[in-house]
């Protein structure tokens, strides 16, 4: 038995089985590279669903990490702590947002965008009390909580969790016009992803973002983009609605925040959602811990001192038209923004799953999602060269 088989059989044996990671133990990582337990080299192609963005150990993530946290690492929002409003300070100038809240996973960011946009829609917009409706879209993916997953339109993501939270309406992604007919006057906001990642990094139509935003100021309705994924450099801008010229009412931002290292996350929106949230309203003692400030704002520096949006879009463009010019048969879609693509495969040729294990094996990381689509979504910091040597592993599979 190697080194790999016996790891995998004896986490078995203690580890809840709620994921089916594939067979690799990964041990050491270094910018777009990580190494398993038998020291083979693997090309990282899932940056860990965008929270590597920035590559691994990037070296002034790992000195802001190491000098902050020997100076003062957590403290809880009982006290005021000096890097929390640097950082603060820093995403809301990018943003363009009046206020943050800082939290630390992106489904506890998703968890406050909901609270503040219904407590927006009693007290400023006049709901009926526990009568407020968020219209969310198919097919979406926010995180895993009992609310978020009550407006999941995934049946397996619900089974066996209920009751669900009500107060949630779905309606079809890239379907403005669908939006336009859901509202009601107790509607007070539209959660949505600009470009949905679980789903299998769908794009929605151009001008999509455009109506959406139209309609919610033309029914006092607060758009509120899940930018988790598609934010910080991901999609070739820094963040996706750029593309779209458009700007949210609250936005909500994670993973590529904490730089590759912790869990760090932010709600983001204008002074008039966001200053209802009063002291014990909401909370978290890990939230917007100094560590935590320290690092996010030291990642913010490096997406824009290192231009990795910029790097993002000519890579990303150049990796699309890599990826269109393959010919097989197994290869139904090719679709993303920036380098954030997903690879859509005729599962009754090749299912996905095949495909990322059979990747997995000649050095490269990625994974497939919904049986169908294998994701690509490499470290911003990637060179060509090092995209070039995926390029060829994805060629060689087909």
């Amino acid at each position: 038995m190697t080194p790999t088989q016996a790891f995998i059989e004896k986490s078995g044996h203690c580890t809840a089985p709620n994921y089916k990671p594939l067979p690799v133990v990964l041990e050491r990582a270094h910018g777009v590279w990580a190494w398993d337990v038998e020291g083979k080299k693997y090309l990282d192609m899932m940056s860990a669903y965008s929270a590597v963005s920035l590559g691994h150990a990037h070296p002034r993530i790992i000195k802001a990490l190491c000098q902050q946290a020997q100076q003062l690492a957590v403290c809880s929002r009982a006290y005021h702590a000096a890097p929390l409003l640097p950082f603060i300070e820093k995403l809301c100038a990018i943003t363009g947002q009046d206020l943050a809240l800082p939290m630390n996973t992106g489904a506890e960011a998703v968890e406050t965008a909901i609270k503040a946009a219904r407590r927006w829609g009693y007290q400023v917009k006049g709901i009926p009390e526990n009568k407020a409706e968020i219209i969310v879209a198919k097919e979406n993916f926010h995180g895993r909580t009992t609310t978020i997953i009550s407006f999941s339109s995934e049946p397996s993501y619900q089974a066996g969790f209920g009751p669900l939270t009500p107060g949630f309406k779905i309606i079809p992604f890239g379907d403005a016009a669908a939006l336009e007919a859901a509202i009601t006057p107790n509607t007070c906001a539209f959660l949505v992803e600009p470009i949905q990642g679980e789903a299998g990094i769908i794009v929605p139509p151009a001008g999509y973002l455009k109506q959406v935003r139209a309609t919610c100021t033309a029914q006092n309705v607060l758009m509120i983009l899940d930018e988790v994924q598609s934010g910080l450099g991901r999609t070739g801008r820094m963040f996706a609605y750029e593309h779209a010229e458009v700007k949210p009412d609250g936005l909500i931002l994670g993973k590529a925040l904490g730089g590759g290292v912790m869990a760090v996350s932010a709600f983001l929106a204008s002074r008039e959602v966001l200053s209802l949230l009063t002291p014990g309203s909401h909370g978290s003692t890990f939230g917007g811990n100094p560590l935590a400030a320290a690092v996010g704002l030291e990642a913010l520096k490096i997406i824009e001192d290192e231009r990795l949006a910029e790097r993002s879009a000519s890579l990303g463009a150049y990796f699309m038209e890599q990826l269109k010019a393959i010919k097989s048969p197994a290869i139904k879609a090719i679709r993303g923004q920036g380098l954030w693509i997903g690879l859509e495969l005729d599962p009754s040729i090749m299912p996905a799953r095949l495909a990322s294990e059979q990747l997995l094996a000649k050095g490269l990381l990625t994974k497939e999602t919904h049986e169908r689509t294998l994701r690509f979504a490499p470290p911003l910091v990637i060179t060509k060269e090092e995209l070039d040597y995926g390029l060829s592993i994805i060629v060689s599979l087909f």
